[in-house]
């Protein structure tokens, strides 16, 4: 049973020492060249990328034994049943809001924006938003799957719509947006709900798990993008009214909430 815990796990260790040695060693060059850094500062930040090392590598480990594997089987069970036209949309969408919930970098991103932002942009606010876009996201994949509509024909209508509200959309936002996502396309998303998608595409007739399981990424990538902007839209919609706090008060928190975090 341990045996096959940690089947192929010296090979992770390997895969997760190339990703993490290039920082590393960026921080070694700006440290010796810019930072300068108390020692008690680079010995808590090097105990924090050990313990980064060792909590990825186990985490590539089980989604290789158990998250990927568990996902193919749950979505070729689902493709095969009856009515995969009403519930499996339906499984998709409450699967991506569920897995955006339980993403680490999403919630690493939430945190530091409502620090920067001082409270103006409330973390529970931001993940909600992210949440409803990913399970649009993986809804819409699996129609996709389903019907093999192109993916350009969600892509390229979803990515002009993102510019368009650009245009009216607050800065602070348009950087979150695009950051979202980024951050949204974490482990969870990739290893079990795209198993779920390249399991579907397996048993569906017509369809190529490589272009459908997987294109399931890119439309990921999209919708959290357009949630946040709408986001900003209603913010500054509410800014707009006299209701909500200026641009012009956002700005000053943020600045005496950067002096702060100097000090």
């Amino acid at each position: 049973m341990i045996s096959h815990a940690f089947a192929g796990f010296s090979h992770v260790l390997i895969e997760v020492a190339l990703a993490v040695f290039p920082l590393v060693l960026f921080f070694i060059i700006f440290q010796v060249a810019f930072l300068r850094l108390s020692m008690k500062k680079v010995w808590t930040m090097m105990f924090g990328i050990v313990l980064t090392f060792i909590g990825l590598s186990f985490f590539l480990q089980g989604v290789s034994i158990g998250f990927f594997p568990a996902g193919l089987e749950i979505g070729a069970i689902l493709g095969q049943r009856e009515h995969v036209w009403i519930y499996l949309p339906l499984v998709g969408l409450v699967l991506g809001f569920v897995a955006t919930f339980a993403e680490p970098a999403i919630r690493i991103l939430n945190h530091e924006v409502e620090k920067v932002t001082a409270g103006s942009i409330p973390g529970k606010v931001l993940l909600l938003t992210l949440s409803i876009g990913v399970a649009v996201s993986i809804a819409l994949s699996m129609v996709r799957i389903l019907s093999g509509i192109p993916l350009w024909t969600i892509l390229v209508p979803g990515y002009t719509a993102a510019l368009v509200m650009i245009r009216y959309s607050r800065k602070r936002f348009v950087s979150i947006a695009f950051d979202a996502g980024g951050v949204a396309t974490g482990p969870m998303t990739v290893t079990f709900i795209m198993a779920i998608a390249v399991g579907v595409a397996n048993v569906t007739e017509g369809r190529d798990p490589l272009l459908d399981g997987f294109g399931m990424i890119a439309t990921v990538a999209l919708t959290p993008i357009i949630s946040v902007l709408v986001l900003g839209l209603l913010y500054t919609r509410k800014e707009d009214t006299g209701h909500g706090t200026s641009e012009k008060t956002l700005q000053t928190r943020d600045h005496d909430r950067e002096k702060e975090t100097s000090q």
